[in-house]
């Protein structure tokens, strides 16, 4: 070979290195974190540059004594490992930052439409320019008051009213979007989210507090009010409406529906799952017509509304595109402390089918004063407890049908450790205890019954001994769960941390820590109680504590 050719080569060669090192280079993210407060480096939400965010970027919205009066949009996007984090930093009370729609004034250097439709706005501006914002994260904000009559400052300098159906949180679109331990209330909806013909996808409502919405009067707006392709409710505490409010307390058009782990007390009905009238994209998605609703309390009180508590299928009035297909509905602990009539599920129409297995479904009133359908669908039940006396409907004879498939349990009292504080756990003699039928290989591995509800916004494993226990508990020998007594034992300081944060233990040891990232990626393991996390980036964790004893409990950890 030439001397002049291996020359060429060699540079070529380098170039190509080069060349791929830019290329890396390009590819690195450089996330920011922005802290708001009266003592960070910026003391107003305005500040923040909304416009211009980056995947990986944070920002931090630190208590202050006083609410933060401003009201925004978030249109950028970040990345499945790099999302955008909006993340409220409690005070020395564990108090939440607020966010006040009322009289708050819209950031500057933003332009978007429907500023009247929500406090904070996610999708739909022409500043920053318009896209689907995705893999947004917002968590531990309290963001309240968004209905008439509160007004508050456009981006025109200008005051305007919030109408009826304004939300704390509005999502006009998004993709992959979590809200997380937020506290929505006093607003029309606490939680508004539009399909945009199918373009939201991908929505996480995990752990918040949801209750004081709707408006006095009104039918129509809701505590949730939801319509998008693939939602998971889990872990979430949904509080009784306004009062004078007559909405329901979650309600849903969406395709992937599923209703997990949540506490969901009084309302107009808890649940109403009913038609995508807005958007033929979702009636033909394939997930439209199966629905999930599992593990959750669900709460009738007295005088709370409409007798029925769980509506499937449609409300628009054009049955072509109802739900028509099957609403699971298993394993969930159903009260009623209405002095009169209660009906457990209304099937809008003979081409709903409800599987109903696994519940206890519990009324103060006589059995009789509990009925399983309003009158069409068809309603599949097994291995149900039910107050001796409940009856079918309280229609005469339903025009659907109601199928017994056996195993169903009558009684009087299903044995609650404190029924009158509402503590549903069993006790040690309880007629629920290993009566549950083993899950359909249908609903696996996907909507298995991995967790139960603590209260509140708090979950723990669903620890099963023998067969399922019936209802939203398992039974528990020493009457609390383990997970959470560990969790009540363990102190992790300083939360939120810079580079490294310490254990601390109440008469424990530690066997390892295993600290993940916010898609469950595994970081590293630990078997000392003083972690250092130098290399890492500024965002949310969860810390997995493992005892000697053989306990273990999770923790979500902030670093700053």
């Amino acid at each position: 070979m030439k001397k002049s050719t291996l020359f060429y080569q060699i540079r070529l060669s380098m170039k190509q290195i080069c060349l791929s090192f830019i290329f890396l280079l390009n590819l690195t993210v450089y996330a920011t974190d922005y802290h708001v407060g009266p003592s960070e480096s910026l003391t107003t939400i305005s500040e923040v540059p909304w416009t211009t965010l980056q995947p990986g970027d944070n920002v931090f919205i630190h208590w202050k004594a006083t609410p933060y009066k401003e009201k925004w949009v978030i249109n950028r996007s970040g990345t499945l490992p790099n999302p955008i984090s909006i993340i409220g930093i409690n005070g020395p009370q564990g108090e939440q930052p607020v966010i006040d729609g009322n009289n708050a004034v819209t950031v500057s250097n933003v332009n978007f439409w429907n500023e009247n439709r929500g406090v904070i706005k996610i999708g739909g501006s022409s500043v920053p320019a318009d896209g689907l914002p995705s893999h947004i994260i917002i968590e531990n904000l309290e963001i309240r008051s968004g209905r008439p009559p509160y007004q508050f400052t456009n981006q025109n300098n200008q005051i305007q009213s919030y109408v009826n159906n304004a939300a704390s949180i509005y999502v006009e679109k998004a993709k992959n979007l979590i809200i997380r331990k937020c506290t929505l209330h006093d607003s029309g909806n606490g939680l508004f989210i539009g399909a945009f013909d199918g373009a939201t996808q991908d929505i996480l409502i995990e752990k918040n507090y949801i209750y004081d919405n709707g408006n006095v009067g009104s039918l129509y707006e809701h505590n949730t009010y939801t319509a998008c392709i693939n939602i998971t409710y889990q872990y979430n505490h949904f509080g009784p409406l306004r009062s004078g409010a007559n909405g329901n307390n979650l309600k849903d058009r969406s395709a992937g529906l599923v209703v997990r782990n949540n506490w969901i007390e009084s309302g107009n009905r808890q649940l109403d799952l009913v038609d995508a009238e807005d958007s033929q994209v979702i009636v033909d998605h394939p997930s439209y017509h199966t629905t999930y609703v599992y593990g959750n309390i669900l709460i009738e009180p007295n005088n709370a509304g409409n007798s029925q508590m769980v509506h499937y299928g449609g409300d628009s009035g054009t049955t072509a595109i109802y739900r028509k297909g099957t609403l699971y509905f298993y394993n969930n602990t159903v009260i009623s402390t209405r002095t009169g009539n209660t009906t457990l599920l209304r099937l809008s129409t003979n081409a709903e089918t409800a599987e109903v297995f696994n519940n206890v479904i519990y009324t103060s009133a006589s059995g009789s004063s509990f009925a399983m359908i309003d009158d069409t669908g068809a309603f599949n039940t097994h291995h149900n407890w039910l107050k001796t006396g409940w009856v079918n409907c309280h229609c005469g004879t339903a025009s659907g049908t109601i199928n017994n498939l056996g195993n169903n349990i009558t009684g009087t009292n299903p044995l609650f450790v404190d029924f009158a504080n509402q503590d549903f756990k069993l006790t040690a003699i309880s007629p629920l205890i290993d009566q549950g039928a083993t899950l359909p290989f249908i609903l696996l591995p996907d909507n298995n019954l991995t967790n139960e509800y603590v209260k509140h916004q708090e979950s723990t494993t669903r620890m099963v001994t023998n067969a399922l226990d019936i209802g939203a508990y398992e039974y528990e020998s020493n009457l609390s769960s383990p997970n959470q007594t560990l969790l009540n034992k363990i102190t992790v300081y300083p939360n939120p941390f810079k580079d490294t944060f310490t254990i601390e233990f109440n008469n424990d040891s530690l066997e390892k820590a295993i600290l993940y990232n916010h898609i469950g990626q595994k970081i590293t393991v630990a078997y000392t109680k003083e972690i250092t996390t130098i290399e890492l980036n500024s965002g949310i964790y969860y810390l997995t504590i493992f005892t000697k004893n053989g306990s273990k409990t999770t923790k979500k950890i902030i670093k700053l």
